[in-house]
């Protein structure tokens, strides 16, 4: 399984990829991860390419890795280990996942995580199209996400929502509170609407708490904007741990997002971790959510609207009672272990038919010939 986003930075895809990877191992699948990792790898399955670079995508700003000596260090995993299948998430996005679907010394699957627009694709579509060829089965996490890349890239795409690992949020022990408190964990940046949920906060009593985790591009802003309001708690990045225990413990997940999101991840774990939902009305949180049933949902942007919501869900025992209830049967409909089990599907049905003999190492004949003296110690240098 590869991912184009460093695996030590928090992020949407890189906790699908781990996740995912977690239950398949527990299935008895042989997996490995590959993936930059800006520091130690953040698990034993874990193959690190090397370091990140901070770059634009989406509205917001990517840990990706597509330098030449990610490139070679991706081929010589490849080769070495002859995997059966490569799993690649994002395969068009610069780094380890484009290397890998271009040398493709295995059946290829993709699954697609972004939706919106995307100046990749646009840029890049007819360099994309014939390395599209490469792939076995095209997987999507949402009708949305399935829209933006048949636009460029026609096929058939199956939608397998994201999952959660819903014992770790089930079975965790909440955090105490004083008070009404909101919980906020998402990247400080526009397209999260942070901005948004602090404009509502003035709207609300001196007794409610927000907890804001995570960091960002607009961190020192917000920060230094909400000094003298002692209400709101910046928490900077948490554990795996502490974010489940504030959010079992908070009376309110908010997730006032903009825009660009193709999937309500965070919103299936506040449902397991039995947590009242107020979001945005986005088409993605959508595909989790409905409003009124399972969660509340506003306009996008609308302070005003947010603020209500908010002090509805804080004020209102049975309506939180009722969503909460809801939310937490939903979740279940996003099981990774569900989820996990649709993927290990489609890798038999790809993998190479047994018998067929050893892959050659590599597809590309120029890489079958022998390296010279000085190409073979420059492969080290940029491998090790």
């Amino acid at each position: 399984m590869v991912c184009p986003y460093s695996l030590s930075v928090p992020g949407g895809v890189q906790a699908q990829v781990l996740g995912l990877a977690r239950e398949l191992r527990r299935m008895g699948i042989e997996l490995r991860v590959l993936g930059p990792c800006d520091g130690p790898p953040p698990a034993t399955f874990v193959t690190p390419l090397g370091n990140s670079l901070p770059t634009s995508a989406n509205g917001s700003v990517a840990p990706l890795a597509p330098d030449p000596s990610c490139a070679l260090r991706t081929m010589r995993v490849l080769f070495e280990e002859q995997f059966d299948v490569l799993h690649l998430h994002e395969p068009f996005a610069p780094g380890p996942t484009m290397t890998a679907i271009l040398v493709h010394p295995a059946p290829v699957v993709a699954t697609f995580h972004a939706a919106g627009e995307s100046a990749s694709y646009r840029y890049l579509k007819h360099g994309i199209l014939p390395a599209a060829a490469n792939i076995a089965h095209n997987v999507a996490v949402s009708k949305d996400a399935a829209a933006l890349v048949n636009s460029y890239i026609p096929a058939d795409y199956e939608i397998l929502f994201n999952g959660v690992e819903l014992d770790a949020y089930r079975s965790s022990p909440a955090w105490t509170t004083d008070g009404p408190t909101i919980f906020f964990c998402g990247r400080h940046e526009e397209r999260k609407g942070l901005d948004v949920l602090i404009e509502a906060m003035a709207q609300l009593g001196p007794e409610v708490t927000l907890w804001v985790a995570s960091n960002g591009p607009d961190t020192e802003r917000l920060r230094a904007a909400t000094k003298d309001d002692a209400r709101i708690v910046w928490l900077g990045r948490l554990s795996d741990e502490e974010k489940i225990a504030r959010l079992k413990g908070a009376d309110v997940f908010c997730a006032p997002s903009l825009h660009g999101e193709s999937f309500g991840v965070v919103l299936i774990e506040a449902m397991a971790a039995g947590t009242c939902i107020v979001a945005s009305s986005l088409a993605g949180y959508k595909n989790v959510a409905t409003d009124d049933v399972d969660s509340l949902l506003v306009e996008p942007g609308d302070a005003g609207a947010l603020a209500v919501a908010l002090r509805r869900a804080l004020t209102d025992r049975e309506l939180s009672a009722r969503l909460t209830a809801a939310g937490n049967v939903r979740a279940d409909d996003f099981s990774m272990t569900t989820l996990a089990q649709a993927y290990a599907g489609i890798y038999r049905n790809v993998a190479a038919p047994v018998g067929r003999g050893r892959r050659p190492l590599s597809p590309w004949p120029l890489l079958r010939a022998p390296l010279s003296p000085r190409l073979r110690r420059r492969s080290r240098m940029m491998t090790d």
